[in-house]
């Protein structure tokens, strides 16, 4: 069904709506990271902080208990980075999304990567890891006597793409601590690994519920998957399609809110990597291109940030001295004094929730 015309304003507050930084949301940390479709997760603290700015009450020991438990798990995914995501969701979309992690181990690795025994790496790689889990380390040297003059990591990084693999939880640091194992993903979750044809629907619908209204080229970036256009096509009877400013279309689920222009966002602070800052190939719902050189760094590393208004104005680090430690605010503008308090004020927050007993 076609729909009107949506502003930049527009399409931030939807997209803040469906992250949960309008409010800070009463959703249990696994129907968060449902909702949110995932947390990206290759540096282990992220994904607590950014639980915590858009869950009210939540607490350290709430996604550690949850990682423990295997509700949410920790595996390669979208963009062939490691997210935190529901145990379900794993099963069901992890086949539809393994050529987005096949391509990225080919751009990852090049030539390192081509011409290795797949068959035997990976069938040796799944006997092993339904023994007991590897790290990946460990992997590639169980492996190197299957491709002795190979590039160790490509080859682990191989086994990683073409398995369903996920990290044991170890209880070190964040949950994680460093070389954590890897396990059969089926087997950890208890669940069936959906097919790709059953997967890629639903990929699009629970994206657009977390990310929409989109572009199928936002799919696509978000996913790392191509040719979603027929995808989106087959679904386009049961979607709202609205135009954007410049005129390209949107795609959107049909019973989902879109809040006014001018609904207040509060100040929030977003972990590196958030994938609020990742999820759309036009980024100017978010943040503006005058700023993106100052957060999307070299080596695909992501600073973290805060919004005001609903945008991100500038980004934050942790600095540790010998009995100090502080929250570093770094505006991309002037604020009001307004925002700068509160900016203060949450701030204070965070680095409590970040260290128990701080003094701010």
């Amino acid at each position: 069904m076609s729909s009107g015309i949506l502003s930049l304003r527009e399409l931030n507050r939807a997209t803040l709506a469906r992250q949960l930084l309008l409010a800070r949301s009463p959703l249990s940390p696994r129907d968060a990271v449902v909702q949110i479709f995932g947390l990206q997760a290759q540096v282990a603290a992220p994904p607590f902080v950014g639980l915590w700015t858009r869950l009210d009450g939540f607490a350290r020991a709430d996604l550690e208990t949850l990682l423990q438990s295997r509700g949410v798990v920790r595996a390669p995914f979208f963009r062939s980075t490691l997210h935190l995501v529901s145990a379900g969701d794993f099963c069901r979309f992890r086949r539809a999304i393994e050529p987005a992690l096949i391509r990225a181990l080919s751009a990852f690795f090049g030539e390192r990567a081509r011409g290795l025994p797949v068959t035997v790496l990976t069938g040796t790689a799944q006997s092993l890891i339904d023994e007991k889990p590897y790290t990946f380390s460990a992997l590639a040297a169980a492996l190197n006597v299957y491709a002795p003059d190979a590039d160790p990591n490509a080859v682990a990084y191989l086994v990683r793409t073409y398995l369903p693999l996920i990290q044991v939880p170890n209880g070190g640091a964040w949950g994680y601590g460093n070389s954590a194992a890897y396990a059969p993903g089926d087997r950890f979750t208890g669940g069936t690994l959906a097919s790709v044809s059953d997967g890629l629907p639903e990929l699009v619908r629970r994206y657009l519920r977390a990310f929409g209204p989109a572009t199928v080229k936002d799919i696509q970036t978000f996913t790392g998957l191509t040719g979603l256009q027929s995808t989106v096509d087959a679904l386009r009877p049961e979607l709202r399609v609205f135009r954007g400013e410049e005129g390209g279309e949107l795609f959107d689920m049909p019973d989902l809110p879109l809040p006014p222009a001018d609904v207040p966002a509060p100040v929030r602070f977003l972990p590196e990597y958030d994938n609020l800052l990742l999820a759309h190939r036009d980024r100017a719902r978010i943040i503006a291109d005058e700023y993106r050189r100052r957060v999307f760094l070299s080596a695909a590393r992501v600073r973290a940030t805060f919004l005001v208004d609903g945008f991100v104005r500038g980004a934050w680090a942790i600095e540790r001295a010998k009995k100090t430690i502080t929250l570093v605010a770094e505006p991309f503008a002037p604020l009001t004094t307004a925002d700068r308090d509160t900016l203060a004020d949450e701030g204070g927050r965070l680095l409590r929730f970040l260290e128990p007993g701080a003094v701010t």
